[in-house]
């Protein structure tokens, strides 16, 4: 399979890179990052990266780690795509649904597999705990992060409050100061710690009477991320358009 790379200039485009130079299987065909970008004409490989994401339509699969008005810029020149880009609104998400009905997606906003275990530990404890634990969520990243709460924090949220069968936008709480009165019994809080080089921290709080119980995943290297998202380009092959996910790619629905 050709895979092109977007945002390759970024930290998280060199992460992949390197993977997909190591990977046997998948072959980088192109990769381009946005124009005046320092990694413009530079190699990556035996590919020269450019600014033109046209060149993805020679590719079998896009990836793309960048921002939500890149991402849907290259959407119309890819044939497949896996996306790790976060900060969606709900009219560009929206977008991304509309595009999956003719190429096949898989988003995520995490692509680590210990992450989308998490995922599913937070799911499988949410349903056994039920009403009487308040849940919090605690995440960590590096100062550059651009976006709060990060993707992965507001997808485990999502994913608790589904077990719950709760609103998430009806009982988050973003953070708390000042005279906030008593915790509501089934508000989600959300928590972003920003700083210095980490690169990512996530930690699901389930607090009930007498005990708490805590699922946290510490990412130590974007490689997770990066081997996640090779492996959903690879899981793509031949499937049929749609918006799929990392439950879809590690069979976990």
């Amino acid at each position: 399979m050709k895979v092109a790379l977007a945002g390759a200039g970024g930290r998280m485009g060199r992460t992949l890179i390197e993977a997909l130079l190591a990977d046997r299987e998948l072959t980088l065909g192109c990769a381009f990052d946005v124009p005046g970008s320092p990694a413009v004409g530079t190699k990556a490989g035996a590919v020269t990266i450019g600014a033109d994401s046209a060149a993805a339509a020679s590719c079998d699969v896009l990836i793309d780690f960048t921002r939500p008005e890149g991402t849907l810029a290259n959407l119309k020149h890819a044939r497949a795509m896996v996306i790790g880009t976060t900060g969606f609104s709900a009219t560009q998400r929206q977008a991304l649904a509309d595009a999956a009905q003719r190429i096949p997606i898989v988003m995520a906003a995490n692509f680590a597999v210990g992450v989308n275990a998490a995922y599913k530990l937070a799911e499988t404890a949410a349903r056994i705990l039920g009403d009487s634990y308040d849940v919090e969520i605690i995440e960590a990243h590096h100062r550059h992060k651009a976006d709060a709460p990060s993707g992965t924090a507001l997808k485990l949220g999502e994913v608790v409050a589904q077990a719950l069968k709760r609103e998430l936008p009806k009982v988050a709480r973003h953070g708390r100061q000042g005279e906030t009165g008593e915790r509501p019994a089934k508000e989600v809080g959300f928590h972003a710690i920003r700083g210095g080089d980490i690169v990512g921290e996530h930690t699901v709080l389930f607090a009930g009477a007498g005990e708490r119980v805590e699922i946290t995943v510490r990412s130590q290297s974007r490689a997770t991320y990066a081997m996640g998202a090779l492996r959903a380009a690879k899981w793509l092959r031949g499937k049929a358009p749609g918006l799929y996910d990392m439950f879809d790619v590690l069979g976990l629905r």
